[in-house]
């Protein structure tokens, strides 16, 4: 039977999609969860699979269109089957905004989504350009495509619907001889035996514990938050690394944050009320270690999740967070990477932030900020002697971290930096 393909949602913040390339033609037939077409998002490019088996009878959007949440983008079914009710159904139908001389109706999604590797597109919607004779149209990838390569787009002819420069446009422009900024390959790493989000289980909350949810949440804000802030000694650690990295290319060597992100992780394993988040009637604990780590890129800040941390050495989590952090730059991750963290990292200590607090990502229990490791005099056995000291500050959903189940869990953490060895404890 003859029906509608529609766009669907394909990242949490998306409201459209651009079409970037139909990887089906019109007539030709598709299995199910075979992919029809690639989307540019406000994230990333996704491929778009059909539910079930049939023939693509009709491509209402072409590649450089944009289409609203589910908006007709194609119609699919057998072959030879009359379309023409279906036609006739959307010609009547209000046009969207970016439509093509079709109009298009508003339904649910019926497609599925998988990500793809292509290049992402950015979070806006169709740039309009003033010019002297009117204004010129350009597609938010074509946009963000031209800037990046230096390229003038008054030079440059659209072939998309009412002369609008889409992305093809720019791919031809810069095959034609523009120039584009050379991008190294981010390093290459063996994944990790551990695949998708860490499993987890559920107990039910006693009254008082939702009792006390409820009033704290009420008398503080809908995440009642305490801080809880230590010193750490991180001379051992400056030692371990330097230990490390003399046995290491340059591009495997590790960082103090890498080393940051496994002793977070095997602390969690300890304290599981921390890896953890509050459902309302039930507290869900994690049981691995998937470890946000937030990255500042042009438009805010993104945490891509280092999954099972815990069951991970420092050179294959440092080479994660480098791949992690290029993509999160070159706005190339994929949702199912900086989704689902159960607990997350901020380290400013880079930028020279001796302390700070950061704001807990929901649904997680707790975020670690990360000051800078500097040099400080200390008292030790009744002498001054000189330390590289790191000031740390957890934000604590109170709802489900006490007071003293926070500071338990700075406690070892503090041991495990401290003393790495404790790690393998």
């Amino acid at each position: 039977m003859a029906e509608k393909f529609l766009m669907p949602k394909l990242s949490p913040t998306m409201e459209e999609g651009q079409i970037s390339r139909w990887v089906k033609n019109e007539g030709d037939s598709f299995e199910a969860n075979e992919t029809l077409a690639e989307v540019d998002t406000d994230k990333a490019t996704m491929e778009m699979t059909a539910l079930h088996g049939g023939t693509l009878l009709k491509i209402l959007k072409d590649a450089g269109d944009t289409a609203a949440l589910g908006e007709a983008i194609a119609i699919t079914g057998n072959k030879g089957e009359d379309i023409s009710a279906i036609l006739s159904e959307i010609g009547t139908a209000k046009p969207s905004a970016t439509a093509n001389g079709n109009g298009k109706s508003e339904e649910a999604p019926v497609a599925m989504a998988t990500p793809s590797v292509a290049a992402p597109a950015i979070p806006q919607s169709e740039i309009r350009i003033p010019q002297s004779d009117g204004r010129m149209l350009v597609s938010p990838i074509a946009a963000r495509m031209a800037a990046e390569n230096g390229l003038d787009l008054k030079a440059i002819s659209g072939s998309g619907p009412n002369g609008r420069i889409i992305k093809r446009d720019i791919e031809q422009a810069l095959a034609g001889g523009g120039t584009a900024a050379a991008k190294a390959a981010a390093p290459s790493f063996t994944p990790s035996t551990v695949v998708g989000a860490s499993a987890f289980r559920e107990e039910p909350t006693s009254q008082m514990r939702r009792v006390i949810a409820s009033r704290l949440a009420e008398s503080i804000g809908p995440i009642p938050t305490f801080y809880l802030t230590r010193e750490i000694e991180m001379d051992n650690v400056l030692s371990l690394r330097k230990a490390i990295n003399a046995s290491l290319s340059d591009d495997q060597k590790v960082s103090v944050n890498d080393i940051l992100v496994k002793a977070v992780a095997m602390a969690l394993q300890k304290h599981p009320f921390v890896n953890a988040s509050y459902q309302d009637r039930s507290i869900r604990f994690y049981e691995q270690a998937d470890i946000g780590v937030a990255v500042a890129i042009d438009e805010g800040l993104i945490t891509p999740v280092v999954r099972g941390a815990n069951l991970k050495g420092f050179v294959e989590i440092g080479a994660e967070v480098r791949s992690l952090a290029a993509r999160a730059r070159d706005k190339k991750l994929q949702p199912e990477e900086y989704t689902g963290a159960t607990f997350s990292i901020s380290n400013l200590g880079m930028f020279g932030i001796k302390e700070f607090t950061a704001i807990i990502n929901p649904p997680e229990a707790g975020i670690l900020a990360v000051g800078a490791a500097t040099e400080t005099p200390v008292v030790r056995d009744g002498q001054i002697v000189v330390r590289s000291i790191m000031n740390i500050t957890m934000s604590c959903d109170h709802r489900v971290i006490d007071g003293a189940t926070g500071a338990k869990f700075l406690d070892t953490l503090t041991k495990m930096l401290e003393q790495p060895a404790m790690m393998l404890a």
